[in-house]
């Protein structure tokens, strides 16, 4: 069995990691860690684990478990890190972006499995990517690994009031939420640092620009972008190339029809669909932010590390209701 801690246990995506994990039959659960909530049962705070589990928050973790997945604040990864020192057979997921972009000193590869999975099947620790991130990059990566991404991008995309985590805010609000969408961050969001990064690890003379408008959405998970930039051939060739692409990755799948958010909230999927307008290509990208975004993805990179079949304990389906 996996000896598994968690760090930070209290938020939508630790929730969503434990939820997976307490039904991966590769998996031990040795601790989860909230400062906060040190001593309470961990259905008081994640209320659909009740029934699933009578385990409680701790605030001690085991510096000797086979992997630690980091479910902090941004910022507080590297803090923690720092103060704590794990066993050198312990890995590291971090789900921060702390450690998502290649700087001096930083180990940690990027894991994202449809573009780095031999990396990561030999890492020792590993960047979780964002949520905007995974379904852009997803969107973009054929064009890229075959140097065809050949203008500036332009990308929309909405995504539901999880994204913002657990603090209260002004905008995370229902009575602001609910039956209301807006923008923000626009052209400088924080995950264009590592899309950008992404691109040109696979096609070195990108220099276009990713002219990207976030939304919030009045819905609690998933994010659904679309996205246009200049493409030369046919739409005919343009799913050959991403089907072609995807062969080998079992979450990122390539639909003839056009999609929609229901399709992938709940799933560790990642769903695209391409049409072709005179010289523009229309990439439609749908995942659930807290799963394929997140946790979800967290875990199929534990599976990679691990030598399991990457789907194991994700076969998480969607509902329609």
């Amino acid at each position: 069995m996996i000896e598994v801690g968690i760090i930070g246990g209290a938020g939508y995506t630790a929730g969503e990691l434990i939820r997976i994990l307490l039904h991966h039959d590769k998996v031990h659960l040795n601790f989860v860690c909230s400062t906060s909530n040190a001593g309470n049962p961990l259905a008081h705070v994640h209320q659909d684990l009740i029934g699933d589990t009578r385990r409680c928050f701790s605030n001690e973790i085991s510096t000797d478990v086979d992997v630690v997945f980091l479910c902090l604040g941004h910022g507080q990864s590297k803090d923690f890190l720092k103060e704590n020192t794990f066993s050198e057979h312990t890995k590291i997921i971090d789900l921060s972006n702390d450690f998502r972009l290649a700087t001096e000193g930083n180990s940690f590869v990027y894991g994202l499995p449809e573009l780095n999975k031999e990396k990561i099947n030999s890492a020792q620790s590993l960047a979780n990517p964002g949520c905007f991130a995974t379904a852009i990059e997803l969107a973009l990566l054929p064009l890229a690994a075959t140097n065809k991404l050949m203008g500036d991008v332009h990308i929309n995309a909405v995504t539901g009031a999880t994204g913002a985590g657990t603090a209260l805010s002004e905008t995370t609000d229902f009575t602001w939420r609910e039956a209301n969408f807006s923008h923000y961050k626009a052209f400088e969001h924080q995950h264009l640092a590592e899309v950008n990064a992404t691109l040109n690890s696979l096609q070195k003379n990108f220099k276009n620009e990713l002219l990207f408008i976030p939304n919030r959405g009045g819905f609690s998970r998933g994010i659904f972008a679309t996205m246009y930039t200049s493409f030369y051939g046919s739409e005919e060739e343009a799913v050959d190339l991403y089907s072609t692409y995807y062969e080998t990755h079992p979450f990122t799948v390539v639909s003839e029809k056009a999609i929609h958010l229901k399709q992938v909230v709940n799933t560790n999927k990642c769903l695209l669909h391409l049409k072709k307008y005179k010289d523009k290509l229309l990439i439609t990208s749908a995942i659930d932010n807290l799963l394929k975004g997140a946790s979800g993805q967290a875990v199929q990179n534990m599976n990679l590390l691990f030598g399991l079949e990457e789907t194991t304990g994700l076969q998480l389906k969607a509902s329609y209701f």
